[in-house]
């Protein structure tokens, strides 16, 4: 990555009283693979459409390479979009799926051909120049929408959610096909997925959204290890939330009070004075213990079998649950349901953020 591609600038958009972007703010570096996450009616599609400029902006600037792009219609920005549904021609081959983009931005056939050919040799699909999309699977078609919106050879590609319509097990093998092309080609990518798992393998970086904000922006160890806030850490894998006293903060290290009263040290994005906070807990980085060696005694109520994980289900003292996640090993032993459990906490295990 070197320098910034898109700039977007206190971008907002808002449809009749309904504000979907809030003077959101960022930038994507050249040879970057960006992703937008967050759920569902968050701004993250509607941010990719305002950069493609089939939404206009409703104030705020993107800027590419500098440049203002808000008054180009959409056909005159250096971009292109790889949508959820890929829109092949099903009359069309493959080729002709590809060069047809070419040959509308004026190439002539011999070199939309040549161009066309290449793009599709990138995503490997060279050996079904002749077919049709109707003969291809779903990962193949996808790959079709790629090429087509690779061959112009654009600045930025814009993905949004392209893999949703393929199934477990092809959506993980595309996820690393995306990531290559991406390296090979240098373009920048913007993914838009509401799937945590996509954006943390694929990502150089990612812009979580909820409610037309951006509530964090980082690589996916910054976001997943050092959440922004309560939203972050909660959507972004899974974690236990605890309301806990908070004693004391000084420096990015908090002194709170977890129940049973043991006194625990841990980062924060928090300063000042704050009474109460909330502790997020990763169920990967807890071990079962002793009780007399424990950070939190907890009473065993449940197991959920997930292969190559186990999850035991736990409460506190007041019935909050808490959730530990066990590698399945021929070594583990887990406690039966109503068995008093010792916890104790991995470095780096939790971290207080606002309530």
């Amino acid at each position: 990555m070197t320098g910034t591609v898109i700039s977007i600038d206190r971008v907002v958009k808002s449809f009749g009283t309904f504000t979907a972007l809030h003077e959101v703010s960022l930038d994507i570096a050249d040879n970057e693979f960006f992703t937008l996450l967050g759920p569902s009616g968050c701004g993250k599609t509607t941010l990719l459409r305002c950069i493609a400029g089939f939404e206009p902006v409703s104030g705020g600037q993107i800027r590419l390479h500098g440049e203002d792009i808000a008054p180009l219609p959409p056909f005159k920005r250096p971009v292109n979009t790889v949508f959820q549904h890929y829109a092949l021609f099903p009359h069309m081959t493959v080729l002709e799926n590809v060069m047809f983009g070419l040959q509308r931005l004026g190439w002539s056939v011999v070199d939309a051909e040549g161009r066309a050919k290449q793009a599709l040799e990138l995503v490997h699909l060279s050996q079904f120049l002749k077919r049709r999309p109707g003969q291809l699977s779903g990962g193949q078609q996808q790959r079709v929408a790629l090429a087509r919106a690779l061959a112009p050879e654009p600045k930025v590609l814009l993905l949004d959610e392209p893999l949703s319509a393929l199934d477990l097990k092809l959506r993980q093998a595309v996820r690393m096909e995306l990531k290559q092309i991406q390296r090979e080609t240098g373009i920048a990518f913007v993914f838009v997925t509401h799937d945590q798992e996509e954006a943390l393998t694929m990502s150089d970086r990612i812009a979580v959204m909820s409610d037309g904000h951006v509530q964090q922006i980082g690589t996916p160890r910054e976001i997943y290890e050092a959440p922004a806030n309560r939203f972050v850490a909660d959507f972004i894998g899974e974690t236990n939330l605890i309301e806990v006293p908070v004693l004391g903060i000084e420096g990015g290290m908090a002194e709170v009070s977890l129940p049973g009263g043991r006194a625990l040290r841990c980062p924060t994005p928090l300063s000042g004075p704050v009474e109460q906070g909330v502790l997020s807990l990763r169920p990967e980085r807890i071990d079962l213990c002793a009780p007399g060696e424990a950070d939190l005694v907890v009473t065993a109520t449940d197991q959920v079998y997930l292969g190559t994980d186990i999850q035991l289900k736990t409460a506190l003292t007041g019935g909050q649950e808490l959730t530990i996640r066990l590698q399945n090993a021929s070594a583990t032993r887990l406690p039966e349901a109503g068995t008093q459990v010792g916890l104790k906490l991995e470095a780096g295990a939790a971290r207080l953020l606002a309530a």
